[in-house]
Order: structure tokens, then sequence, then C-alpha cells
């Protein structure tokens, strides 16, 4: 056989690599996609951007030019946002009513999630269907019975009439979230800690927790996120101006200075800032957790 003869049985590939069939590229390097992708998030962004920048015009800029640039930039708005006490006592509001029911739907959802997952009893199908269904029923639908119960407990007018129920309703996610990751934790493991000596409750501290520490952040995030964007339940229950929360104070301050719309896209582009921000450090727990989720 012929050094010809070799060379022409081999099947050429890619140019450089003889012998290698070509891949196919994958559909993340087609630049339609990329050019599609920054349409969609210019669209996004797009509001965003035309807020905070609103709020460094004046009213006359905003009116003979809504859709111009600054011409001098006026940092007043701003200022005189930061400087009142309104906006971070609304912002205290907010703090509190995020973080009371973040530690509440973890604590409650964790220890529920750990029953269903890892104890066996009749009903526990039903149990876990019933939490499932509580995705398909919004605020919205109760929030009528959902005031009279409020009132009737005598939490009107105060951030505790806010947090129960926003706790209740974070509760079928976090479940739903939890359970698979309760459930992934190897059998031999519970049984090595029983035979240590380990009760339920000391395996729950010392192993469940730790090991589900990915679906407690994603679930910690969504119920804070969640809780910080509330506005409908604070604007039934919160009539007295001192225990409104941000959302709620933004729609109240867009009213009371209607006709400072300078002002008003300033209180606006400040009150979204901390949820922005929050979730743009938290995005790869998010993404995170919720893939643990599914795998498990």
């Amino acid at each position: 056989m012929t050094a010809t003869s070799v060379l022409v049985t081999q099947r050429p590939g890619r140019a450089g690599h003889p012998g290698r069939t070509p891949r196919p590229r994958p559909p993340w390097a087609n630049p339609t996609v990329y050019f599609v992708a920054l349409i969609v998030v210019g669209l996004m962004l797009a509001p965003i951007a035309y807020i905070i920048i609103g709020g460094f015009r004046t009213n006359a800029q905003i009116t003979t030019d809504p859709s111009g640039m600054p011409q001098p930039w006026v940092f007043s708005n701003y200022f005189d946002v930061i400087t009142g006490g309104v906006f971070w006592r609304q912002v205290l509001n907010s703090t509190i009513v995020a973080l009371a029911t973040t530690i509440g739907v973890v604590a409650l959802g964790l220890m529920a999630a750990y029953v269903l997952a890892r104890y066996r009893f009749a009903g526990r199908g039903v149990l876990y269907a019933f939490f499932a269904a509580g995705l398909m029923f919004p605020l919205t639908v109760a929030i009528t019975p959902l005031y009279i119960v409020v009132r009737s407990l005598g939490l009107m007018n105060s951030l505790g009439g806010v947090i129960l129920p926003q706790i209740a309703f974070a509760l079928p996610t976090t479940i739903i979230i939890l359970v698979p990751f309760l459930r992934a934790i190897p059998d031999e493991i519970q049984e090595a800690a029983f035979i240590d000596g380990c009760s339920r409750i000391g395996f729950f501290w010392r192993m469940v927790l730790p090991l589900s520490i990915p679906g407690v952040i994603t679930t910690g995030i969504l119920a804070f996120i969640g809780s910080w964007n509330g506005y409908l339940l604070p604007l039934f229950v919160l009539n007295d101006a001192a225990a409104f929360t941000l959302p709620l104070g933004v729609q109240s301050f867009a009213s009371q200075y209607s006709v400072d719309t300078a002002k008003v896209l300033a209180f606006t582009s400040l009150s979204m800032i901390p949820a922005l921000i929050f979730f743009s450090l938290f995005e790869r727990r998010i993404v995170g957790g919720l893939t643990g989720a599914v795998k498990g």
C-alpha cells in the first residue's frame, strides 16, 4: 500500500484536524441569539433608566423634552428625598416586614418540609398536594376574607397584620422547593446519626440544616424580595402613613406630589435600588437553589 492510498482512505474533517467530523455549533454561538437577547434586555432596562435619569431633570425639562437627557443635571430631587424622613421611615418598615417574613417563612417551611420529606405517615401525599395547591391560590382572590380576619384579630394598621399573611402565602413555594432538598439526603446518614445516639431533633439541627443551606438561602431570598415588593396587602391593612412600607409609600408620594414629576421619579428610583441590589447580589444563589430542587 502506497502513501497515496493511505491519504485517500482518511476522511478529512475540520481543517487541520484530519479524521474528525465537524461538531454542530451551539445555539448560543449564533450572533442572532445575542442580538435578540440585547433587544430584550434593552426593552427591560429602558423604563428603569428613564426613571433614574428623569430624577435628575426638572419638571420643565420633562415637559419640554420627555425623552431627552438632563441639561443641566439636577441633584436636588434626590437630595430632598434622601434628607427627608419619610423615605427612610418607609425603608425601615419594609426592612422589618421583609426580614420578619423571611425568618418566619424559612423556619416554618423548613420544619414542614422536613416532616413531609423524611417521615412516613398516612395522608402525607394529601398534605403535600394541599401545600402545592396553595401555588394556585393568589393573594388577590383572598384579599377580602383576609382583610376581615386581620381586622378581627386587631392587627389593622400594624406591621404584624402584613407579616403573618405574607408568611402564610409564601409557605407553599418554600415547601415545594425544600422538600426535594431534604429527600435527597441519604438514609444512610440518618441511620448513622441514630446509631451514634443522635435524636431526631439533633439530626435536624446537625445534619439536615447544613445540607439544605442552598435551598434555605433560595427560599429566603424569594421570600424577602416578594415581601419587599408587596403592595396589595399593605394597601388594605395599613391606613396610617407612619406604618407605610416602601411600595405603598411610592404610591402615596406620587399622589401627594403629583405635580412634581421629577421628584416622584427620584423617589421611585431610590425605592427600586435596594431590591435591585439585593437581587443582583444573590441571583446565582436563586438559580443554584432552584436547580438543586429540580434535580432532587
